[in-house]
C-alpha cells in the first residue's frame, strides 16, 4: 500500500500575524500566478484562502521515511529561498486569524468559488481558516477498497483524537480541542449529505458509495450547482478518489512538523494490517467517540487509544516503528490541542508558543509543550 500526503501551512510574518500572500509567493517563484508549481521534491500550491500554502510530495511512497524526506526538503527549500521573510505554521487553524485578515484566491477557479459562496457563504472559519493533513492510501481492487474504507472509517474518531490541534479561535481558547472540525462539519450545512457529519456511512460495495455520491450530485443540481458534481466535492472525513485510485482521509488536523505528520501516517497504515481492531465499531459508539475526540482530544479515550497503539506496534514495519513513539506520547500526554491548552493556562502569551511551533516545522521535530 503506497501512501501520499497533503500538508496545509499558514503563512505568517515574524510576529505570527497571518499574511494573505500565497499568490505573491507562487508568483515570485515562477513569475506568474499559478495555482500549483513544481518546487524541488514537492509541489507547492494554493488553497482557497491566501493565508495558506499546500505542500505535496511529488509522488507517493512505499516507506514513511521516503515520504518524510520529500516533504521536509520542500519545507527547507521554502526557508532557504525566503529566509525569515515568511514563517510557516502547522496546526488545524491559525490560532489568531480573524476573517478580515485573509482573502480568497482570485486568479483562477473563481467559477467554483462563486458557486460555493452562493450556496454556503465561504466567508467563515470553516472555509477560510482550516488546515488539514490529508493522507492518501492506495487500493488494489474493489474488495481491497471496500475493506480498507470501512477499516479507516472505524478508526477515524481515534485519529481525530490524536491529531486534534485547533484549540484557539481568534486568539481565544474555546474549551474544544478540534475547532476546525466544529466549523468544517457546518460549513455546508445547507446540503448536509456532502459532509455527513464527518463520519461516512459504512459500505458493502463500491456501488453503495456511488449511490450516496449521486444523491449529493442530485442535491447540487437542484441548487444549480452542476459545476460541483465531481468526486472531490464529498467533504466527509474519508472519501474515495477513483481518479487517483486512493482513499483520502480528510478529518485530520495538520500537525506541527512533518515528522509528527509521518507518525500519524505510520499509525494509520500499521492499524490497517490488523485483522481485528480492539475497539467498538458500532455506529453509535463511533459517533460518541468522535464527539469526545473533537471536544477533548485524547483525554476521554485513553483505554481505546492504548489498545490501538499496542495493535499498531505489533503490525508496524521497522520503518513505521521509528515514528510511532510520537503517537504514544500524544496518547499519554495529550494531543497538540491539549498541550497547547495546558500551556496557555500557565502562560497566556501566544506569540512565544507560535514561535516554538513554527520552529518545530522548520527543524522537523515534535513539540513537547
Amino acid at each position: 500500500m503506497t501512501i501520499g500526503t497533503e500538508h496545509e501551512y499558514s503563512i505568517s510574518d515574524n510576529t505570527f500575524c497571518p499574511l494573505p500572500v500565497s499568490d505573491q509567493i507562487l508568483k515570485s517563484i515562477c513569475g506568474r500566478f499559478e495555482s500549483e508549481i513544481l518546487f524541488g521534491d514537492v509541489k507547492l500550491g494554493k488553497e482557497l484562502q491566501k493565508t495558506v500554502l499546500e505542500i505535496v510530495p511529488r509522488s507517493p511512497a512505499d516507506e514513511i521515511s521516503g515520504l518524510e524526506t520529500q516533504v521536509y526538503r520542500g519545507v527547507r527549500k521554502f526557508y532557504d529561498m525566503f529566509q525569515d521573510r515568511y514563517h510557516l505554521l502547522g496546526l488545524g487553524m491559525h490560532p489568531t486569524l480573524r476573517l478580515s485578515e485573509t482573502s480568497v484566491w482570485d486568479h483562477d477557479e473563481g467559477e467554483y468559488y462563486e458557486v460555493y459562496d452562493r450556496l454556503f457563504n465561504i466567508r467563515q472559519h470553516g472555509w477560510l481558516n482550516i488546515q488539514a493533513l490529508q493522507v492518501n492510501l492506495s487500493y488494489k481492487n474493489e474488495k481491497d477498497l471496500v475493506g480498507t474504507y470501512n477499516r479507516i472509517r472505524s478508526i477515524l474518531p481515534f485519529l481525530i483524537a490524536v491529531t486534534a490541534a485547533s484549540p484557539l479561535v481568534e486568539s481565544r481558547l474555546t474549551g474544544t480541542c478540534d475547532n476546525r472540525l466544529v466549523y468544517y462539519r457546518e460549513n455546508q450545512k445547507e446540503i448536509p449529505e456532502i459532509c455527513n457529519n464527518i463520519l461516512p456511512l459504512k459500505i458493502r460495495t463500491v456501488a453503495d458509495y456511488h449511490t450516496a455520491q449521486e444523491n449529493v450530485f442530485a442535491s447540487l443540481r437542484e441548487h444549480g450547482a452542476d459545476i460541483l458534481c465531481e468526486e472531490w466535492v464529498n467533504s466527509s472525513g474519508l472519501i474515495i478518489r477513483f481518479s487517483r485510485r486512493c482513499l483520502e482521509i480528510k478529518a485530520l488536523d495538520e500537525q506541527e512538523s512533518v515528522h509528527s505528520d509521518m507518525a500519524v501516517c505510520a499509525f494509520v497504515r500499521s492499524l490497517l494490517r490488523c485483522s481485528t481492531l480492539p475497539i467498538d465499531t458500532d455506529e453509535g459508539a463511533l459517533l460518541d467517540c468522535m464527539e469526545l475526540a473533537i471536544k477533548s482530544g485524547t483525554a476521554g479515550l485513553k483505554p481505546e487509544l492504548r489498545n490501538l497503539y499496542t495493535a499498531a506496534w505489533q503490525k508496524a514495519t521497522a520503518d513505521e516503528r521509528r515514528y510511532l513513539p510520537v503517537i504514544e506520547d500524544r496518547i499519554e500526554r495529550g494531543s497538540l490541542a491539549e498541550l497547547m491548552s495546558r500551556r496557555f493556562s500557565r502562560d497566556s502569551a501566544i506569540q512565544p508558543v507560535l514561535a516554538e511551533l513554527s520552529a518545530c516545522l522548520k527543524e522537523n521535530r515534535s513539540w513537547t509543550g
